[in-house]
């Protein structure tokens, strides 16, 4: 398995060209076929209050054409900065529908898809707020998670796996693979509140280890007690081992599942402080 098709959401953000530029850099790392998704925002309904000029007599065809306008500039930028940082099979693609519908029926027709951590500090017109979510519920696909600030100019070498027994994070696993074979160092992390030792026992870490050595993977792991909330104690382990790379799964099934994993999925969503890689 190879991320042969890798899909960037593009918008106005500010963060819309760092997005872009990761996924770039990983699509030539893993020689992959680069997509610019460009919904104009059309069918999202925000329109900045400025940006028609009050008198117009067809709001909505101004309307339509200044987004059409705004959406190619951003599509001009996106080609500029793939020109200037070497050869790259790519394309972008300007699509009217609404942004999550847009990004979901494109999304499943590529191996990994790269999106922005929610904003609040984005103004209320930028498509970015609020995407992740409803994305990774739908696509069937794995998400890379931005975060809202950073660079991240260098693929991940040090590369932090969530593992705690559940579908969600085999799948994550399994779709990360290409990059965690390109890793330096891989670490499986699983951790688990003091009186959960049967939790500890249907982790089958020793499996997932000699899982991802057959993959060529050299994993460490680790299975560690916390008392405090498990976000908590992952993104402060993430901090410690100096990870660049997340990978986790996201949202269980069952009600008790979703409370518990839910909670830890928008909890990380919403501190996190390097990229994500993730699955549902």
């Amino acid at each position: 398995m190879n991320f042969k098709t890798i899909l960037v959401h593009l918008d106005h953000s500010q963060r819309s060209g760092v997005r872009a530029a990761i996924a770039a850099r990983w699509s030539r790392a893993h020689e992959s076929h680069l997509i610019g998704l460009l919904p104009t925002g059309l069918y999202d309904g925000v329109i900045p209050a400025d940006a028609i000029p009050t008198g117009m007599t067809d709001y909505i065809a101004e309307s339509a054409d200044y987004l059409r306008q705004r959406a190619e500039a951003i599509a001009r930028a996106f080609r500029q900065g793939i020109t200037g940082s070497g050869p790259l099979l790519y394309e972008v693609r300007l699509v009217d529908g609404a942004t999550a519908d847009a990004v979901v029926r494109f999304g499943r027709a590529s191996d990994l898809l790269v999106l922005g951590q929610s904003d609040a500090d984005e103004g209320l017109d930028t498509t970015v707020r609020g995407l992740p979510e409803p994305v990774l519920m739908e696509v069937g696909r794995p998400v890379l998670v931005v975060p809202s600030a950073g660079a991240f100019e260098a693929m991940p070498e040090n590369i932090v796996v969530a593992w705690d027994g559940s579908r969600e994070a085999a799948v994550a696993l399994q779709a990360a693979l290409p990059a965690l074979r390109r890793a330096a160092r891989v670490t499986l992390v699983s951790l688990r509140h003091p009186g959960d030792a049967d939790a500890a026992r249907q982790l089958l870490v020793p499996d997932m280890v000699q899982y991802l050595m057959r993959h060529g993977v050299q994993a460490h792991a680790e299975s560690l007690v916390t008392e405090i909330d498990l976000a908590e104690a992952l993104l402060s382990r993430l901090s410690d081992l100096g990870a660049d790379l997340l990978v986790m799964g996201g949202y269980g099934h069952s009600r008790l599942r979703e409370r518990v994993l839910g909670g830890v999925t928008r909890q990380i969503l919403a501190q996190m402080t390097v990229p994500v890689l993730m699955a549902h």
